[in-house]
């Protein structure tokens, strides 16, 4: 597989974007391209220490970068919360939301500071709250919102039996779930959007496969060594075997991001594994409009934060 998959990203001066999950992998380098498009770059991080690293790296590679740091934990509704509160009261419009930070697999269940599954309660409920509470910033700068899934949501399902994982914890499978009903709410917020005036757009993309932080070794996650799954995905993304690299796997995202509304953006080599950025076929699993609706009322419940009814 060619090893130098780029693309241009167009010019972003004077547009704001959010990237959540920026210290690190993907989300760093999706914020250092925005950056260095001319976008004012928000990165609200969990860590600091990490954060200012990730932010002088962006301010070496593009001399004059306007990039912020804000802190964001997002498996806690109240760091959500305060996070969305400081945005709105700085005033200034959203114009992209990426939707990036997630965890992958703990081999034991572990739960959010309210109560929910890691996975389902980090990767989708989350990012909604924060994608709810942004909504009056969103608005005002007719955003794009790319949510970043995974080609893990091409199979599984939602638990809607025990959504936390309470009775039976099934690490791979619970973050399907996760994964799943994060996209069935991105192409959901997309039509909500469109039939409410809002003026938002929405969008998913997903990186492929590729040896980024997901699956190394993350002690706070139960996982002290790297997984042999990221040890094989290492050694095939080197040699260029089918998968994508870090660089590559940041391409979709940056693609829907100023892409089309209501598609999913993802690797166009064999299996969708690696290769270029393009439109893809959705997945079986997220083709149901009632199953989004079903999502997004009970994500609302879960979270309390709740979109308006109408424009």
């Amino acid at each position: 597989m060619p090893r130098h998959i780029d693309i241009t990203v167009p010019d972003l001066t004077g547009r704001r974007a959010v990237v959540t999950g920026a210290s690190d992998g993907m989300g760093l380098g999706i914020a250092e391209r925005l950056a260095a498009a001319g976008a004012q770059v928000v990165m609200p991080v969990r860590n600091r220490a990490k954060g200012e690293r990730a932010a002088d790296r962006i301010r070496r590679a593009v001399p004059g970068a306007d990039v912020e740091l804000q802190a964001l934990d997002l498996s806690s509704l109240d760091s959500v919360a305060a996070l969305a509160d400081t945005l709105v009261a700085d005033g200034r419009p959203v114009h992209l939301l990426v939707n990036n930070a997630g965890v992958m697999t703990p081999p034991e269940r572990q739960a959010t500071a309210d109560g929910f599954e890691l996975q389902f309660g980090t990767n989708h409920l989350g990012h909604f709250a924060l994608t709810a509470r942004l909504l009056p910033l969103l608005r005002a700068g007719r955003a794009r919102v790319t949510s970043q899934i995974s080609i893990a949501a091409r199979s599984g399902r939602i638990n809607w039996d025990d959504l936390n994982w309470e009775r039976g914890y099934h690490g791979q499978r619970a973050y399907s779930q996760s994964k799943i009903a994060f996209g069935l709410f991105g192409l959901e917020l997309d039509r909500r959007s469109r039939a409410a005036g809002w003026g938002i757009t929405s969008n998913l993309s997903h990186p492929g496969v590729a040896p980024t932080s997901l699956l190394a070794a993350r002690p706070e996650l139960g996982r002290d060594t790297d997984t042999p799954a990221v040890r094989l995905i290492r050694w095939l993304s080197a040699r260029g075997i089918l998968l994508g690299t870090v660089a590559t796997a940041q391409l979709p995202a940056l693609t829907a991001a100023t892409g089309e509304p209501g598609v999913l953006y993802g690797p166009s080599g064999p299996g969708h594994l690696g290769g270029p950025p393009a439109p893809q076929r959705l997945y079986p699993t997220l083709r149901s409009e009632a199953e989004a609706a079903r999502v997004w009322e009970t994500s609302e419940r879960l979270t309390g934060a709740a979109f308006p009814t109408r424009s």
